[in-house]
């Protein structure tokens, strides 16, 4: 999930949102079932939302309602809380994130999805494939990785490692960000503990600590302040270049990685616990994975598609990186150590 989104277009995209939301009893009254898609707020406004919901209208009489006025960690939480409640509005959900898997499995969020439905799944590798359970399937994956300001640092002067990144004549020079409250800033917590292990990934934050110019709240936050040229590097996606030269037609902001690493973050999609209209979701789901809507994936989430059907932008491709040494660790393992893992982290930025 990318966060391009400034605040004046959020307040656009939630005013649609609004709008949406409004008109959405007229389909009632005439006669047209509805399939609600709980989704993020990118996701939904700039992002595929809009050309996703404009084809399944033109091949299904029905409607197709995007619900989206917080990120994915927030409107997973109004999907558990909902079901709690015994309350169903979602038919589908899209968006959730790979360390979020076994959150939603334990509390049977969603429906065993059935592949006869979903023609377009035989394009998605099985490495992608994250819920052996069949209740969730991909749709999008992207890596965490640093950008770097090229003008500010040649490309022979950054580092290339963590062990480099920690090196005193980097001090004050990256802007990090909360892994409490961003999933970039999370997934890069994760990344260091894939490299250094438990516990040995708090000593190197306690040598990256001098380096950081700030821990930042979220990315646009974070980001913005790269921009502005307060910090060389930024924790960041490795798809900032390409976005850079498509969206602002500069090559400035460089991908870094570091060891030919990225941490991996898979997006999924299901269709929602007791559903009324599973011919219908299952429809959904089978239209994201068609190669029309993962071809627009890379140039309107700003992520990497699943489909090996899809025909991304040609600028897209030669500016977006692929780490040849992609890093995850098991949902299962995120699941049962983050909150403790959260906790040390916090204690030792607090220092």
């Amino acid at each position: 999930m990318r966060m391009h989104l400034r605040p004046a277009r959020l307040g656009t995209a939630l005013l649609v949102l609004a709008l949406l939301l409004a008109l959405a009893p007229a389909a009632w009254t005439q006669g047209k079932p509805q399939v609600i898609v709980y989704t993020y707020d990118s996701f939904a406004s700039w992002g595929p939302g809009k050309f996703i919901e404009e084809r399944f209208e033109a091949q299904y009489d029905a409607d197709l309602v995007l619900v989206a006025p917080g990120d994915s960690a927030e409107m997973l939480s109004r999907l558990i809380q909902e079901q709690e409640a015994g309350v169903r509005r979602a038919d589908v959900f899209i968006g959730l994130a790979d360390s979020d898997l076994p959150r939603a499995l334990s509390r049977n969020l969603f429906e065993p999805y059935d592949p006869a439905r979903i023609p377009n799944l035989a394009g998605v590798p099985d490495d992608l494939m994250t819920d052996p359970s069949g209740h969730v399937l991909p749709f999008d994956h992207g890596y965490v990785t640093l950008v770097y300001n090229k003008e500010k640092l040649a490309p022979d002067q950054v580092p290339t490692s963590f062990e480099q990144l920690a090196d005193p004549r980097f001090r004050r020079s990256l802007i990090a960000i909360d892994p409490r409250t961003s999933s970039p800033g999370h997934a890069f917590l994760l990344w260091t503990i894939a490299r250094y292990g438990d516990p040995g990934y708090l000593e190197y934050w306690e040598r990256l600590l001098p380096n950081l110019l700030t821990i930042a709240g979220g990315w646009s936050e974070a980001y913005d302040m790269f921009l502005n040229g307060e910090a060389p590097m930024v924790v960041s996606y490795s798809t900032d270049t390409a976005y850079s030269v498509l969206e602002e037609g500069t090559d400035r902001q460089q991908v870094l990685l570091l060891d030919g690493e990225g941490y991996r973050q898979v997006e999924g999609m299901g269709v929602v616990r007791g559903t009324a209209q599973p011919e219908l979701a299952h429809a959904v789901l089978n239209l994201v994975l068609s190669p029309e809507v993962q071809s627009r994936i890379p140039t309107t989430n700003w992520m990497f598609p699943v489909s090996t059907a899809a025909e991304p932008d040609e600028t897209w491709s030669r500016h977006a990186v692929q780490p040849p040494h992609p890093v995850s660790i098991a949902p299962e393992e995120i699941q049962a150590n983050n909150a403790r893992w959260l906790r040390e982290w916090a204690r030792v930025v607090s220092r």
